[in-house]
């Protein structure tokens, strides 16, 4: 066989193997709304730039099909290397066994040596029955390799299909995890295996759909509602972080025409402070406009946490929504802020924290739930982090959620305050109430003596107080919000923290 013909056989072998599990299973791929594995992929990277490893590898167990079920390699997104595994639901249904994980695994491995980010195209009914235990000795080589990448290269799990058993979490290690609204599901046990342990009745949608993992159990960050969508989103959130933990996130530049006075700050806060607003319309005036990228936007949505750019650099956004629960604190708001703070902080992005918060949440709910270790999460993220954080107070930082939200004490570089700002252990009403229960019941008119009351509670909570004692570095005017934010990044752009050597904290799980 000549030259030429060892070519042309080539070629037919990686035909034989984009077909994956043939051109009927393909077919039925599409009927279900989704793409193929390699068509996934294509959408994703930039146009061309794409190299596939492993093509050949097959199970020895059966023998089945070139590749295996996985799809694997790298290439760039916005011209950036990234490196990725998508996994093809026509074979086996995307099952995972013995070659399947060595492909995956190695392609892992290149992203650490190379610091790329990695993403993984998940579509898969779980671990292949056939091959037993070597499907489950390749889950660990997986999350073992998963928990290496943590904190050194960006990891990102997209679901497009089935996530079942074991296979869930890998994603659950990841850094941010994507799901289809219409095709992606992932759960330990499926519908079925419920119904037969515990007699419940539940879909596959209703048990582990998108819906489910963005906005109850918080498992995922983003949702779209075809994969199109949703690979869209995810190389609109690469361009927001760095490639791995040892470079700066990307900068754009700035617009002529990007003013930093914004006027429209002065009117958002409702004059009564009791009163609620949309804390994003704030972030809309302080960042570049229409950067503003929010994370997990359906879940725990007393909190607003995502990614913008100010004066074209990446920051990160934290802060509280008066929409919900009026900005409290709560478990899963806890869960959601100390998360994305480690993130940021793994990848030297900037945290700006807006604060309007009257604490955390109170009921017996939470406090059962398990309030103080989920709150103390917070604290151990804040204080943990050594990038720059800036923290701007809006209107209520009260008791421990004002120590939580960075303030000075837990490491902030920086804390500035509206002049409206209320820094208290509690509210001013339920201050009085506290202080001067009985001076106010004694009194001729309790009614105006609890109103005088309030008025020197509200006094002590003037930022002006806390300013005077060194807790917050500047009183600003709240139009001027931007340009001060854009001074202090700077001035922090060359900021080194150094920390005592230990192998790793303790972080309150």
């Amino acid at each position: 066989m000549n030259m030429f013909e060892r070519v042309d056989d080539l070629n037919n072998s990686r035909q034989k193997a984009s077909l994956g599990g043939g051109q009927e299973r393909i077919d039925r791929q599409k009927q279900k709304g989704k793409l193929t594995a390699r068509e996934r992929i294509d959408l994703l990277l930039d146009e061309g730039t794409f190299t596939e490893l492993n093509a050949f590898a097959r199970s020895r167990q059966s023998g089945g099909p070139l590749g295996d079920g996985v799809v694997t390699g790298f290439g760039k997104i916005d011209g950036r290397p990234v490196y990725l595994f998508s996994q093809d639901f026509t074979v086996t249904g995307g099952a995972l066994g013995e070659m399947h994980a060595k492909k995956i695994a190695a392609v892992m491995d290149l992203a650490l040596k190379n610091k790329a980010p990695f993403i993984g195209l998940n579509d898969s009914g779980g671990a292949r029955i056939q091959e037993g235990v070597l499907s489950l000795d390749g889950y660990g080589h997986i999350f073992y390799r998963n928990v290496l990448c943590s904190g050194i290269i960006p990891q990102i799990s997209v679901i497009l299909g089935p996530c079942a058993g074991g296979a869930v979490y890998s994603p659950a290690l990841t850094d941010f995890v994507f799901m289809s609204e219409k095709t992606g599901q992932m759960f330990i046990t499926g519908p079925k295996v419920i119904k037969t342990a515990t007699g419940e009745a539940v879909s596959s949608g209703e048990l582990g759909g998108a819906y489910i993992h963005n906005s109850i159990s918080g498992n995922a960050h983003f949702s779209g509602d075809s994969d199109e969508a949703v690979l869209h989103e995810v190389r609109k959130l690469l361009s927001y972080i760095l490639q791995n933990h040892e470079e700066k996130p990307p900068a754009k530049a700035r617009k002529a025409k990007d003013h930093e006075i914004r006027p429209a700050l002065m009117t958002i806060l409702p004059e009564d402070g009791q009163r609620p607003y949309d804390v994003k319309q704030i972030i809309a005036e302080i960042a570049d406009g229409g950067t503003f990228f929010e994370v997990q936007c359906h879940f725990a949505k007393n909190a607003v946490i995502g990614f913008a750019r100010i004066a074209g650099e990446t920051a990160a956004v934290v802060a509280n929504q008066p929409k919900y629960l009026a900005g409290s604190l709560s478990m899963d708001a806890a869960d959601k802020i100390a998360r994305f703070i480690r993130f940021c902080d793994s990848f030297q992005i900037p945290i700006l924290t807006l604060v309007d918060c009257p604490g955390f949440l109170p009921g017996i709910r939470e406090e059962h739930g398990g309030v103080i270790r989920h709150g103390a999460k917070i604290l151990y993220a804040y204080a943990e982090a050594t990038v720059s954080k800036v923290t701007v107070i809006l209107r209520k930082a009260y008791g421990g959620a004002y120590v939580a939200l960075n303030s000075k004490a837990l490491g902030a570089d920086a804390v500035f305050a509206w002049p409206n700002a209320e820094i208290a252990v509690m509210g001013a009403s339920e201050a009085a109430d506290v202080l001067f229960a009985k001076e106010i019941e004694r009194s001729d008119d309790p009614r105006a003596a609890r109103e005088e009351k309030i008025r020197k509670c509200m006094q002590a909570s003037s930022p002006f107080t806390a300013a005077r004692y060194g807790m917050v570095d500047d009183i600003i005017d709240p139009k001027e919000t931007r340009k001060k934010l854009i001074q202090t990044f700077d001035m922090l752009k060359s900021k080194k923290e150094i920390r005592l050597d230990k192998k790793h904290g303790n972080i309150p799980l």
